[in-house]
């Protein structure tokens, strides 16, 4: 997470990586079960692992709530402090967000480096930003995120006590500080800005061209891209790590006797995704607005499998994008032994069991995607003025290849998907365009 450079006489500099030791916290309040909290911090050291740092301690807090000024109880603090300098720990990881004055608090009380679960998320996607795209949704975020903790920054005005005699130089320098932040978040968000025109019109190229697009979704580290690779022949990285992919990639899926797709790869979800980076990413999470289907991948073997699936379900919710024909993949199956697909199959008929790993059950995954697909044909509507919820499905889910407007209704000749089809149902006439 960061470097620390070793010299000698007669020797040249050795650049190193200074592992740092981490104790992971995390509040369990009432009517929260164990279990939860323990998964919870069991993902939080997954991800200060992919951060670069090794879990020393882990700690967990029952309180009937949080502390407005340390977030957890002074007396466990202490605790908490002794147990870090014992073990040669020098940062401390919250699994919920604090708030800049928690932060500062804890950090001067502990005496070492205090972040949470959001800033470790935005240290693992800066890591790994590959694209001009991806680094400039990462610096957004990560000034968004900056931004109120400023203060912190300028620990000589808190001893100096503030208000008389201390307003001058420091003072000007944090308002400066905040004026250079703000200016840059105002420059990535018109860069990012100019990122959504280009990708609107890569996705107005693609909905021209007629080939539907599929869209892979799920928790971190589902195998998506293991799936993508699967059904594109593609090499893209992909790894049991949480966040390897973060910039989105799209593919072509050719099959003998199938109608072809673009499947896209996308950002994997998490729990308490810092909403900085569902704001910054919207640029590349917007793929999945102009899907015509939605893969969502799901570790099938994995114990938290039922909040995994809520959390990228609540997403998608927020996205708006939920109502999408959505095909269920429960991957990793090669993981499990009869019994433990058997249930997690149960009462999930129409979810596909498979391994992208193997390629078992991909087949029967292209089945199911071939039936959720638009129908392979226009079909022509006619819509009355006042059903303007219609209209607007049939361009938001359908792709429009002609319209006529004429007194009292709308005559389209359009291209669905099936659920979206049945909702008009009822306007379905004889072909009457040109």
């Amino acid at each position: 997470m960061r470097q620390r450079v070793n010299g000698g006489t007669g020797r040249g500099h050795e650049v190193g990586r200074l592992r740092e030791r981490a104790m992971l916290a995390a509040l369990q309040r009432q009517k929260q079960r164990r279990v939860d909290v323990e998964e919870s911090l069991e993902e939080l050291a997954g991800l200060a692992a992919a951060a670069g740092a090794t879990v020393a301690e882990r700690v967990i807090q029952e309180r009937q709530a949080a502390t407005p000024s340390l977030y957890f109880g002074s007396g466990k603090v202490e605790e908490m402090a002794e147990a870090a300098r014992a073990g040669g720990v020098n940062l401390f990881v919250s699994d919920d967000a604090l708030s800049p004055i928690q932060e500062r608090n804890l950090a001067e009380a502990l005496g070492i480096k205090v972040i949470d679960r959001t800033a470790l998320i935005l240290d693992i996607f800066a890591q790994r930003a590959r694209s001009a795209e991806g680094k400039l949704q990462v610096e957004l975020a990560q000034l968004t995120y900056l931004l109120p903790r400023l203060v912190g920054q300028w620990k000589h005005l808190e001893r100096l006590g503030g208000g008389i005699g201390t307003r001058g130089p420091g003072e000007t320098q944090l308002e400066s500080d905040r004026r250079v932040i703000r200016q840059r978040v105002q420059k990535l968000k018109r860069e990012l800005q100019g990122v959504q025109a280009h990708r609107r019109l890569q996705r107005a190229g693609r909905r021209r061209s007629g080939v539907p697009v599929v869209a892979l979704v799920g928790y971190t580290n589902a195998g998506k891209t293991t799936l993508l690779n699967r059904l594109t022949g593609s090499h893209l990285t992909a790894a049991d790590q949480l966040f390897v992919t973060l910039d989105p990639a799209a593919r072509l899926v050719e099959r003998p006797a199938r109608r072809p797709f673009i499947l896209t790869d996308t950002v994997g979800f998490i729990r308490k995704l810092p909403h900085e980076l569902v704001a910054a990413f919207r640029a590349t999470l917007e793929e999945l607005t102009e899907a015509d289907v939605l893969v969502h991948v799901v570790d099938a073997g994995h114990p938290a499998l039922e909040e995994h699936m809520a959390a990228v379900d609540s997403l998608l919710r927020e996205l708006e994008v939920a109502d999408r024909p959505t095909v269920l993949a429960l991957n990793k199956v090669d993981r499990l032994d009869e019994a433990q697909a058997g249930a997690v199959l149960a009462g999930r008929r129409a979810a596909v069991a498979l391994s992208a790993a193997t390629g078992e059950g991909v087949e029967t995954l292209l089945d199911a995607v071939e039936k959720a697909l638009p129908i392979s044909g226009a079909v022509t509507l006619r819509i009355p003025h006042g059903d303007g919820a219609a209209l607007a499905l049939c361009y938001e889910r359908g792709r429009v290849l002609a319209r006529a407007d004429q007194p009292g209704h709308v005559t389209l000749e359009v291209e669905l998907p099936g659920p979206a089809l049945a909702a008009v149902a009822g306007y379905r006439v004889e072909r009457v365009l040109d």
